[in-house]
């Protein structure tokens, strides 16, 4: 890529980048405890991390090693299945990336709103232009700018939490875990309570679209993978039943973690906590979009190298950075970013699972080739264990989606969107493959 060394994701800018493009700290926690009850809330939120997170880390981190190429899970697939099935995986990426970098402009404004209130929508998408340019202009720099901005929000983020957890410690008024559950809750409340807690735990893969610009690829890849996990999961369990213990569950609501920490806070530290904790929503939802924007501009950036979308969007600036197709990639953004997409998570959803899928697939697909592969890391199992830890994350996957739609909680509609659109990506193919040949 033409890159020196100091200009590279080492390995801590990147789990931080990894932190950024999955969580970004406990944010929307607070309504996943208002819906379902603090019990079933810190249940799912650990059970995930084991029965999601962790497998689909470790299947991702032998991808990493095994094709440390710039383009990341796009290469893998084309690795073991050729281009047309890389392209569906591309395609389903850019699908989901539309309507999930709609939602960080609009966690922003939801926050703001605890700074200024009333804000008309006109100012609202003016905003959400303020984060996404900004974020552009952060990027139109390369992957190491990246790197340190999350880094430094991120210990930020963190420390927030980190102080208003130790608060809560010192004024316990009864078990985190009381009630198990909410009394308005549905009888399968673990199901609901899985959705929101899987959306906060998605995205494992993002950054290796940038895996040409990382310092020691694939090896890296996966020491990221190792700090970012367990931060991921202590930066949701500590400060959520920490608060839970010292506050009344039931005035938690949608965005009220500044309201949470002047209850932890109390009439001495309240204010301050209260301040800080909105801040760092704030700073938080800035750091996932601009995290994000570097993984996902890296994908038109593959499309294009490989003549699927127009050479233009291949071109690179000295140090490696696709400046066009991170422009391209924030325009776009800027247009969703005005539209209303809070029924359609349920099809971000499901086109990740489609993607993670074929990049499952990948893998198995790689070791039937060369079962004896041992490079920077390895899934420490044989191929029909790899089998196994790549169904796991599926099945829950399968098992909260179907139990959504049939108890009403994800909507048909966004399921017939998911489907659309998958089902658009073979004419895409063949468009852009007459493209080429033209």
């Amino acid at each position: 890529m033409g890159r020196g060394r100091g200009r590279a994701l080492a390995v801590v800018p990147l789990a931080f980048v990894m932190f950024f493009n999955v969580s970004g700290g406990a944010f929307t926690t607070e309504g996943l405890v208002a819906g379902v009850g603090p019990g079933i809330a810190l249940l799912a939120l650990l059970l995930v991390p084991l029965l999601w997170a962790l497998p689909e880390s470790l299947l991702i981190a032998e991808l990493a090693a095994r094709v440390p190429e710039e383009g990341g899970y796009y290469r893998w697939v084309d690795r073991a299945f050729g281009r047309f099935w890389a392209f569906q995986n591309a395609w389903c990426t850019l699908c989901y990336s539309i309507v999930e970098m709609a939602i960080y402009p609009a966690l922003f404004n939801q926050y703001l709103a605890w700074f200024v209130p009333g804000l008309p929508p006109l100012a609202r998408w003016g905003v959400a232009l303020c984060i996404i340019w900004s974020a552009t202009a952060i990027n139109l720099r390369g992957a190491y700018p990246v790197g340190r901005v999350s880094v430094a929000i991120g210990s930020f983020v963190l420390a927030g939490f980190g102080v208003l957890a130790l608060v809560a410690l010192f004024q316990p008024l009864h078990s985190p875990l009381e009630p198990w559950r909410a009394p308005h809750a549905a009888g399968a409340g673990l199901s609901v309570a899985l959705s929101t807690a899987l959306w906060n735990y998605i995205g494992w893969d993002n950054a290796s679209t940038a895996l040409g610009e990382i310092e020691g690829q694939g090896r890296a890849y996966g020491k990221a993978l190792a700090i970012a996990l367990p931060m991921t999961t202590l930066g949701y369990l500590v400060p959520v039943g920490a608060a839970l213990a010292a506050t009344d569950w039931t005035t938690w609501r949608e965005g009220g973690w500044p309201e949470i920490a002047r209850m932890v806070g109390g009439a001495t530290f309240g204010g301050p906590l209260a301040f800080w904790i909105a801040a760092a929503a704030l700073l938080s939802a800035c750091a996932m979009f601009n995290s994000l924007l570097l993984t996902y501009s890296r994908i038109p950036l593959a499309l294009a190298q490989d003549g699927l979308l127009p050479r233009a969007l291949a071109v690179t600036a000295p140090d490696g950075t696709p400046r066009r197709a991170v422009i391209t990639a924030a325009i776009c953004y800027s247009v969703v970013a005005v539209l209303p997409f809070a029924q359609l998570v349920v099809a971000d959803v499901v086109l990740y699972a489609a993607a993670l899928f074929l990049e499952f697939a990948a893998l198995l697909q790689l070791r039937v080739r060369d079962p004896y592969w041992r490079g920077g890391f390895r899934v420490p199992t044989g191929t029909f264990g790899v089998a196994l830890l790549a169904a796991l994350p599926l099945m829950v996957l399968t098992f909260v989606v179907l139990i959504g739609v049939r108890e009403g909680e994800l909507g048909g509609q966004a399921l017939l969107a998911a489907g659309a659109a998958i089902a658009l990506g073979p004419m895409l193919y063949g468009l852009a493959q007459a493209a080429w040949r033209r």
